[in-house]
């Protein structure tokens, strides 16, 4: 390794460029600019102000942030549906004067001017939802309109009501405890706020309701299609919004014993900010109720801070539009742009100098060297199929493999000229399995694994493992199930070929070559998942050993067979058995002469090698062309090589026709047949193998004869 090739092993393969990919594709990040304004903003008036961090001025400000943060959890609400309230600061106001208005005035006890504030509200916004839900009348238009009038008419009423109101002596202890009180050190607006918040996010990502307002915001069209009655849930939204804006005007009324001329001015401007500032989009069906307080609290800081430190009303109207234009602005650009800056950032390559191989090319006179032996492999179901990734056999000799359409196809036995769809998964079937009892298993991409009776009863028995504490991706998920195998106590052994990216983006793997594969088990008994082993580069094949004491398992992008032991001294513990192959390994399977069969899905090239040795040049390359134009592993060209358990090569198979099997990822001896899978191939190969044991099976092998 010359020193320019050490610089780029530790520059690619010790600096985790990764990890900003897979930050910036968490939805969590999405909070991560209001969060970092938050703490700017506490921290920047926390040190101007003096006694900003004292008891009683927190308590005096976490009042009003508390009725401010029941009016931004409703008008959050409303956003996530797809629309806008801006009528918020009149419900807010005339609510305030319908509650002192009854407690004051009428001398009704405190719950009847509860109720009374509420009922406004909830006039209010069923007004504005219904004229917007049913009668489709736009959101800004609308709720502008019934702002204008709404403050009209409180106007009115202040003036002809303010003087009764002021000269009222009715009193209540538990007005005044709503107003001035604290409970536990919280005072009720802050106490209310927080009840409220929990219970609408539980409602936003844990019910039918919430999911039915996120779907509407984020396409009305889609949600109308999927059955999800639009007009009513926009209705709701306004309602709510109504009836928190109302729960708010209580609270202050509670709070100043009193409505002015100033209660609510302007308030439905400093909610929209507090939204949008938080992080919610204008557009709908993105955002949360934690954004919305983040944004009610850096609203209220800034605008309280910079009037105590003598600024004017100019100043925080300024202040609060460029807020808003800025995080407009970054809502959407950002929005616009996020899949751009991930293609930017996301395919992290690293090091990798292949090591020397052997030569398969025909007449070489190597171990790997090809034939043409495949091509005269007879075609079953051919035309019929696409993409049978595994293929194998039951019992009776009926064959079975999965589609690219998430169907496991049965031909019968004896001619395999008749064909049924004998279960549809979704998803990707790729290996596959018979246990004990006849169910057939199946690592599913991009979904789990799963188990179909003979009954063709489909279950999902594993789509998750323990999460790596350290992990910034969530590796719990199981994104490439790939092939698996059974042992004879049950437990399933299989791979996942990569954390980072799903089946279908294996190219994008083979670029990166970073090694997030990993072999995994699965116990029946108690349903649970564990990961073995981890840090391979794009796990794939699995076959226990004859003996059932170790298992064989390949990692395809190293082009190496590793032997994991599951008994004895190295119990726990992996070994490689072949190295520095020509090909890329796929699935493995048993022989009937106790050796084993290996798919090779394609075969290494000079060119891929050598670009394996520069990461640079490959993330320029998938950043700066089409996916077409890119150079990756070739696997219009494979295989099946036949080992010993010592890894030995004792036989090799080919298609150099490239008509029937040019690339191969599974094969299955059964009753001295090869039959023959391949994830870009149009049927299944039947190929006769020579001098093999006629009446041995797969099954027999694993379960014995049955008597």
């Amino acid at each position: 390794m010359t020193f320019r090739e050490r610089l780029q092993a530790w520059r690619y393969n010790f600096v985790p460029d990764h990890v900003i990919g897979e930050i910036l594709s968490k939805r969590w990040t999405d909070n991560a600019i209001p969060f970092i304004a938050l703490v700017v903003t506490v921290a920047t008036f926390g040190s101007l102000i003096p006694g900003f961090f004292k008891l009683y001025s927190l308590q005096e400000s976490t009042r009003q942030l508390g009725e401010f943060s029941l009016v931004v959890i409703g008008l959050t609400v409303v956003m996530l549906g797809g629309g806008i309230d801006l009528a918020v600061g009149s419900i807010f106001a005339l609510s305030a004067f319908a509650a002192v208005s009854t407690f004051f005035i009428l001398e009704q006890p405190v719950w009847v001017a509860l109720a009374a504030s509420l009922g406004t509200g909830l006039i209010c916004g069923a007004i504005n939802g219904y004229l917007i839900g049913f009668l489709r009348l736009r959101a800004f238009i609308t709720t502008l309109v019934t702002f204008i009038i709404g403050r009209a008419l409180y106007d009115i009423l202040v003036v002809a009501y303010g003087s009764q109101i002021q000269m009222s002596m009715a009193s209540s202890d538990t007005w005044d405890f709503i107003g001035d009180g604290t409970v536990l050190g919280l005072s009720v607006p802050v106490l209310s706020a927080l009840i409220l918040a929990v219970i609408v996010h539980i409602a936003l990502t844990r019910s039918r309701p919430g999911w039915h307002v996120l779907a509407v915001g984020g396409s009305r069209r889609s949600a109308h299609n999927a059955g999800i009655r639009v007009r009513q849930t926009v209705f709701l939204t306004y309602v709510f919004s109504g009836l928190c804006a109302a729960a708010a005007g209580f609270l202050i009324a509670t709070r100043l014993s009193g409505a002015g001329p100033g209660t609510g001015l302007g308030l439905e401007i400093l909610a929209l900010t507090a939204a949008v500032v938080g992080g919610n989009s204008l557009g709908g069906g993105r955002g949360s109720v934690v954004k919305g307080l983040m944004g009610a609290v850096i609203v209220l800081v800034m605008t309280n801070g910079l009037i105590r430190l003598g600024y004017g009303t100019g100043t925080n109207q300024m202040v609060l539009g460029i807020l808003l234009a800025v995080a407009v602005t970054i809502d959407i650009r950002w929005l616009k742009n996020r899949h751009k800056v991930l293609n930017e950032v996301y395919v992290a390559p690293v090091y990798l100098r292949m090591g020397e191989t052997q030569s398969a090319v025909p007449g070489s006179g190597t171990p790997f060297e090809l034939n043409n032996r495949l091509s005269a492999a007879d075609p079953i179901g051919l035309g019929e199929l696409e993409g049978p990734e595994d293929v194998i056999l039951d019992r009776e000799d009926n064959l079975y493999c999965g589609t690219r359409h998430g169907e496991i196809v049965r031909f019968f036995a004896p001619d395999y000229s008749r064909s049924e769809v004998f279960a549809h998964i979704g998803g990707f079937p790729l290996g596959l399995a018979f246990d004990k009892s006849g169910n057939l298993l199946s690592c599913v991409g991009a979904m789990g694994l799963y188990s179909i009776s003979p009954q063709r009863e489909v279950r999902k028995l594993s789509a998750e493992t323990r999460r790596t504490f350290t992990s910034v991706v969530d590796d719990a998920v199981l994104r490439d199930p790939n092939d698996l195998d059974i042992a004879p106590d049950g437990k399933v052994y299989f791979t996942d070929s990569t954390k980072r990216y799903d089946a279908y983006d294996w190219a994008l793997d083979s670029i990166e070559n970073r090694a997030t594969g990993r072999l995994l088990v699965y116990d029946p008994k108690d349903g649970s998942t564990r990961t073995l082993l981890d840090g391979y580069r794009y796990t794939n094949g699995v076959c226990m050993a004859h003996d059932n004491k170790s298992l064989f398992f390949c990692e395809s992008w190293a082009c190496r067979i590793h032997r994991y032991w599951l008994e004895g001294p190295k119990a726990g513990t992996a070994e490689c058995v072949i190295r520095d192959m020509p090909g890329y390994p796929d699935n493995v399977n048993r022989a009937s002469d106790g050796s084993y069969w290996m798919a090779w899905l394609g075969m290494r090239t000079p060119s891929f090698d050598l670009s394996l040795r520069h990461p640079g040049m490959r993330k320029r390359m998938a950043r700066r062309l089409p996916q077409d134009d890119w150079l990756f592993p070739n696997i219009n060209t494979g295989g099946v090589v036949k080992f010993t358990e010592a890894g030995e090569i004792v036989a090799t198979l080919g298609d150099l026709s490239g008509q029937a099997h040019p690339s191969v990822t599974s094969m299955r001896e059964h009753k001295g047949y090869l039959y023959i899978g391949g994830i870009l191939n149009n049927r299944v190969g039947r190929y006769r193998i020579e001098g093999a044991d006629t009446g041995w099976t797969g099954n027999d092998s694993y379960w014995g004869v049955r008597s």
